[in-house]
């Protein structure tokens, strides 16, 4: 398969998940409905900016998905998520996450490490920012 196709079958995987609730997400049949006059409780503290993220990638230590998981990513080096099999091209970087190479690693993951398997950039700003201040939280 030519480049061009991987990658638009990674998007088409990647963008398949989009919209859906995830399972933490998802009411359990045995939970109350909640009460209208009750306010809602958040479960979900993730940004909207983080929606897109979360189709592939877990935010529970351990959990891998289509991408590695992402907590405790923040102040790790590249390609050591246990369990994920990262691109030679990631893994040999030598890059550690903080939040300037974060933000560079989303306006464009294959600009900055060419031969990744993630495929999809952030390019607004305000949205780069939130996820994050959201990946900083997860410890």
């Amino acid at each position: 398969m030519n480049r061009k196709a991987t990658a638009f079958a990674l998007i088409t995987v990647m963008l398949a998940g989009c919209g859906q609730k995830s399972p933490e997400q998802e009411p359990s049949p045995s939970s109350p409905a909640p009460s209208a006059s009750a306010p809602a409780a958040i479960t979900d503290p993730a940004p909207m900016a983080f929606a897109t993220c979360r189709s592939c990638h877990s935010t529970e230590p351990g959990r891998n998905g289509i991408g590695p998981t992402l907590h405790g990513i923040v102040g790790s080096r590249a390609g050591d998520v246990e369990g994920y099999a990262f691109s030679p091209a990631l893994r040999d970087s030598g890059i550690r996450w903080d939040r300037q190479t974060l933000d560079t690693w989303l306006q464009g993951p294959m600009k900055m490490v060419p031969g990744t398997k993630m495929v999809l950039p952030v390019p607004d700003p305000q949205k780069r920012k939130a996820i994050i201040d959201y990946l900083e939280t997860l410890k």
